[in-house]
């Protein structure tokens, strides 16, 4: 039995290490980057979540990847106000000078959904652009498709010593929300408005890397290209600031 949640689409970026003003960001892998984030842009409404992937990279599925923290980090309507997030600046410091937060680079874009298969809830993609992943989708674990089982974290419940968010940080949701977790530590994505507040944490864990095979479902990827690219329409980033390489070559830039 197969029930579809949510579907929409899904892009990867990755932001380089901050340097200083004078500098130029020049990341050769993982050890570079500062952080990796997936953007989810869900079909029929539109919030867009910007979700942090703890380890810098996506569970490996091939290998039985074990279990990845994500977490949300915004939520808006508004393309605009991500791509300021997305796209960098400077900002001064007592003993370094300027420094720069390098803009984040595009490394995949594709659809997902996230589905109840089998008393689980997976969050599965597949990737539409590049066409042949390359060195970055290799460091990153970004596969041509992949499902994950996902669960998001009731914000109630502490986590282990140096894990997590600070109490701080953690989601507020509306007690509707919260009631769906019963007094457990973990629900599902079900629904998945869970996902639509600042501070959710979620746990991944790898399960296959041929969706169609293990869920039985097609969610629809169409033969993107360069020039079609969604994730720079929707997302409204600039290619004049954000490289393309990475996305449309698998080249670290």
């Amino acid at each position: 039995m197969l029930d579809v949640i949510e579907e929409g689409d899904v892009y990867f970026l990755y932001r380089p290490r901050v340097v200083g003003a004078d500098e130029r960001a020049q990341p050769s892998g993982v050890d570079d980057i500062q952080r990796f984030f997936m953007v989810l842009s869900p079909r029929g409404k539109r919030p867009y979540r910007l979700i942090v992937l703890g380890r810098k990279r996506l569970p490996e599925v091939t290998r039985g990847g074990g279990k990845y923290w994500a977490f949300v980090d915004r939520v808006e309507r508004d393309p605009v106000q991500l791509r300021a997030e997305l796209e960098g600046g400077e900002y001064d410091t007592r003993t370094r000078s300027t420094r720069k937060v390098p803009p984040a680079r595009a490394a995949g874009e594709g659809v997902y959904g996230i589905v109840r298969h089998d008393g689980h809830t997976h969050f599965a993609y597949v990737l539409e652009l590049p066409k042949r992943p390359g060195e970055v989708q290799g460091d990153l674990n970004i596969e041509p498709q992949a499902s994950y089982v996902i669960s998001v974290k009731n914000p109630a419940k502490s986590s282990p010593r140096r894990t997590g968010l600070r109490p701080s940080q953690k989601a507020t949701l509306p007690k509707s929300l919260r009631a769906r977790f019963r007094g457990r530590r973990f629900a599902d994505p079900d629904p998945p408005e869970l996902l639509d507040h600042a501070g959710t944490e979620l746990l991944l864990i790898a399960a296959t890397e041929d969706v169609k095979r293990e869920l039985g479902v097609d969610f629809g990827a169409e033969n993107e290209t360069a020039a079609g690219a969604e994730i720079f329409t929707d997302l409204q980033l600039r290619k004049s600031r954000n490289p393309v390489q990475p996305l449309f070559e698998g080249r670290w830039v």
